[in-house]
């Protein structure tokens, strides 16, 4: 696939997930979302229903993050706050794993908190936030198995606000990993269509940025930390 025959606007969760996010802002996302008819909006799960509302008559999904953006919380809660954002119209799920849980080597432990918003999500499309700059590669390993075995849609990079974000080899050993029947989401630090073609290329079946805009125009005027 040439870069001309990328459609960049299909992969875009266009996002924005700052805690200061005004409903302005918010609709203005959801304004651009359905001008350039990008896949997704993605929002903190307060902003859901407000989405779901200004998104209706769209066909750009609608979706929450999870236990955002420490994903460090008790796994009931997750599972309560990813029911909870459903019933009030997400459409896709993104949920943050127990990195401490992780790198502890408490491997039940994290399968049993993805599982838990799993078995809440049903046919919702779930993907799981590794948060990548904080693993070795084989712990980025050990959890794309369990999202495999669990049969997670996707499996995501990055928060986009820790140290790091998305980096074209983690996004190929996931890729690696799961296999083709699994989605790859590359979020964090993907600002223009360079970068967004570069994840594209290592395997990203989405992209996760606030940046979509001055992606799909393939401008470079973008700020965005996300």
């Amino acid at each position: 696939m040439t870069t001309e025959q990328i459609d960049y606007a299909s992969y875009i969760d266009h996002t924005l997930l700052a805690m200061d996010a005004t409903e302005e802002q918010i609709s203005k996302l959801c304004q651009e979302a359905q001008q350039q008819h990008f896949y997704a909006v993605c929002v903190n799960s307060g902003y859901v229903p407000l989405v779901a509302h200004l998104l209706e008559a769209s066909e750009v999904k609608v979706c929450s993050v999870i236990g955002f953006p420490l994903g460090a919380g008790l796994s009931a809660a997750k599972a309560f706050e990813a029911k909870a954002a459903i019933a009030a119209g997400a459409q896709e799920i993104d949920m943050v794993i127990n990195v401490g849980w992780l790198k502890s080597g408490l491997i039940d432990a994290v399968t049993a908190d993805i599982a838990a918003v799993r078995e809440v999500c049903a046919a919702i499309p779930l993907k799981v936030i590794l948060e990548t700059c904080l693993l070795s590669d084989e712990q980025i390993v050990q959890v794309c198995e369990i999202c495999r075995q669990l049969d997670v849609a996707f499996v995501k990079t990055s928060t986009g606000f820790s140290q790091g974000g998305a980096r074209a080899e983690q996004v190929k050993l996931m890729r690696a990993t799961v296999g083709d029947k699994m989605g790859v989401k590359a979020s964090g630090g993907v600002r223009d269509r360079a970068t967004a073609e570069l994840m594209i290329t290592a395997g990203a079946t989405r992209i996760g940025t606030s940046s979509g805009v001055a992606i799909v125009s393939g401008s470079n005027n973008s700020t965005s930390s996300y």
